[in-house]
């Protein structure tokens, strides 16, 4: 797995979005495994996308990349909130939004397994 990160606008403000081991973890605190989320966030098993699946990954991902930055740049933007994350996909369109999460957890899991991959072709 590697840190990829994903970035959207909301009302003027750039919001950088982060799949890691951190953000994992949080993930399977709330549901389980990363893959039971995936199956709610996406929605292809029930034909329905589970909003507090996008939120909270929405959520954790936005707060993961607000933490990365603040560690960077010395600076202390405060974390957002469900609700604010809420607002924020119903205003940018919930299909959108759960495509560039779902691109950018997929992107980070296929990271991993490149560099795997080409680790392994070098031993």
């Amino acid at each position: 797995m590697k840190d990829v990160s994903g970035e959207f606008e909301y009302k003027g403000k750039k919001y950088k979005i982060v799949f890691n081991l951190n953000v994992m973890e949080a993930i399977q605190a709330e549901y389980g495994t990363v893959d039971k989320w995936g199956k709610l966030s996406d929605g292809i098993e029930s034909g329905e996308i589970d909003a507090k699946a996008v939120k909270f990954g929405y959520t954790a991902m936005i707060n993961e990349g607000i933490d990365i930055d603040n560690e960077e740049n010395g600076t202390e933007t405060k974390h957002v909130t469900l609700r604010q994350v809420g607002r924020m996909i119903t205003d940018l369109g919930l299909e959108k939004m759960t495509e560039t999460l779902n691109n950018t957890v997929i992107e980070s899991t296929q990271s991993g397994e490149k560099n795997e991959l080409s680790t392994t072709k070098k031993k």
